[in-house]
């Protein structure tokens, strides 16, 4: 029986019981077993049958987009409600770890980690091609506004920033929240499972948690493997743009393999000497990028687009969170329900990596965090991106004039016609490639807790074992299949969204309960 102090929950589960030590790994028996074989399978099975596996999955993608864009819609709205209620509350002021509890880092490299985390490599890629597409129809355009005309280049960067700000980051704010309040103050493991002990008690520790963390490892090693892979490619297109190198096969395993040894040897150094420095270097670059382009481009254009944008953001959020009677019903399925069912799809990686750096904060300075600084950052950077590429797109500058051609070449195509592009270009790319090493040390770190059964310091082998499989699995994938296995696997990881958006709203009953203990121990 654990030591519960007060407020504890009383369970006779002891982390790491169910381990096993092979090769100096603390494996949890079974989910990490049955974790490995699965991942095997599918890589295998994509491998040999790469077409088969991608009409399968592209069609588990189609079902679950067709029949259930109304859940994730309105789950997505009923999260923002539910995490700003949390703010006002009075269980706002619970700190998470307990009333004595500091946090472990500096609010600086705090907000540096739930960044780089979170989707800081796909801001870089999608800041120009998405609100480029918005503007010339690439795709459908939001409230079927007219391509190209004066309401659709007012309503591309909103409706962008939509995608990448306050819903977005309340899934991953109830993923985290739950995890960090159940780890911290019921001292309970720091696994999925754990969110769901006020609903199952010990069962908990049975069947339905392996099945839990089990899903959540494999929606979190598929999702970084299918970034790696799209990286990758991003990558050897920057390469070949600014150094013509080869944009071929080689070019890109030759990338996954780079990202893959940086990320081994962060993963080894841990959070605080690897993912931490590494987040804080990607936040020292990225600034510098940003204000770069800033004060190269078209300055003025970009604070006249920021202003517009916050005000067109908050007129349009309640119609494009519509999901009935929409005259853009197409464009809100391809864009608004595959990026929250992919955000969902990723909630159990990046939730549980910011509820592993966030003990120590009030549930309100957590949510508010989590929420607006995101946010804030979103909105700044697809405005000096976009509103730069919208400008060229408008006056006919460049190939961007055309549209969008290849969109992993969209952010490079931008920076050709401002000053100093080899400079810019070339920070771009070491951004690239330093983003998805940090998604992938933290996603490892991630894996590691949930295979060691909830351990915060899984043994460095097993560390380096994750972090490898995330690269073998990605390059396999493209030297098996190409484009059209990871384009199965992007599928796949779609549908994973559908039973985890019924997941996080039982995570949010489980966590109200939790709550409402913790408020009668005080």
């Amino acid at each position: 029986m654990n030591n519960c102090p007060q407020g504890r929950y009383e369970t006779s589960y002891e982390i790491g019981q169910d381990n096993v030590e092979i090769w100096g790994m603390d494996l949890h028996n079974p989910v990490f077993f049955i974790s490995a074989a699965l991942m095997l399978v599918f890589v295998a099975t994509s491998v040999i049958a790469p077409e088969t596996a991608n009409e399968f999955l592209s069609a588990a993608k189609s079902w679950t987009i067709n029949q259930f864009d109304w859940l994730f819609m309105s789950t997505a709205s009923v999260l923002i409600i539910f995490c700003i209620a949390l703010i006002v509350l009075p269980v706002g002021k619970i700190r998470l770890g307990g009333n004595e509890a500091k946090p472990e880092f500096s609010k600086l490299s705090w907000f540096a980690m739930l960044f780089a985390a979170g989707m800081g490599i796909g801001l870089l890629f999608w800041g120009v091609t998405e609100p480029l597409a918005y503007y010339t129809g690439w795709g459908g355009t939001p409230l079927a506004v007219e391509a190209r005309s004066g309401e659709a280049a007012q309503l591309a960067l909103p409706a962008t920033i939509y995608h990448w700000g306050l819903h977005a980051w309340a899934i991953y704010a109830v993923v985290g929240l739950s995890l960090a309040f159940f780890a911290f103050n019921k001292g309970l493991p720091l696994t999925i499972r754990s969110v769901f002990y006020p609903l199952l008690k010990d069962r908990v520790w049975g069947w339905w948690g392996h099945v839990i963390d089990i899903t959540a490892v494999l929606a979190t090693i598929f999702g970084l493997a299918t970034s790696l892979g799209f990286g990758a490619t991003q990558a050897a297109t920057g390469l070949n743009f600014l150094f013509d190198l080869p944009n071929d096969l080689t070019m890109r395993v030759a990338v996954i393999v780079g990202v893959t040894f940086f990320a081994v040897l962060s993963v080894v150094r841990g959070i605080d000497k690897g993912v931490k420095i590494l987040s804080n270097i990607n936040m020292v670059l990225a600034t510098l990028l940003l204000l770069g382009i800033f004060l190269l481009g078209a300055s003025s254009n970009v604070l006249v687009s920021v202003f517009s944008s916050i005000k067109n953001y908050f007129v349009h959020i309640v119609p494009l969170s519509y999901w009935s009677d929409r005259p853009d019903h197409e464009w809100m399925q391809s864009w608004t329900v595959f990026y929250w069912a992919w955000w969902i799809s990723w909630s159990p990686f990046v939730g549980m990596f910011i509820a592993r750096i966030s003990k120590g904060r009030t549930i309100s300075e957590f949510l508010i965090a989590v929420l607006i600084v995101p946010t804030l950052v979103t909105l700044i950077w697809m405005n000096v991106f976009g509103s730069n590429a919208l400008l060229q797109a408008q006056q006919g500058i460049g190939s961007l004039a055309n549209g969008i051609d290849d969109a992993s070449l969209a952010l490079f195509q931008m920076l050709e016609n401002i000053p100093l592009t080899e400079l810019t270009s070339a920070v771009a790319i070491v951004l690239v490639l330093l983003f998805f090493v940090t998604s992938s040390d933290s996603g490892s770190l991630v894996i590691d807790s949930i295979t060691a059964g909830g351990k915060l310091d899984a043994p460095i082998p097993q560390r380096v074992f994750w972090a490898v499989t995330e690269g073998a699995i990605a390059a396999a994938l493209l030297i098996g299949g190409g484009a059209q296995a990871l384009g199965a696997l992007q599928a796949g990881t779609i549908a994973t969204g559908l039973p985890f958006t019924v997941v996080l709203l039982v995570m949010c009953l489980s966590l109200t309960i939790g709550l409402r203990d913790e408020q009668k121990s005080r």
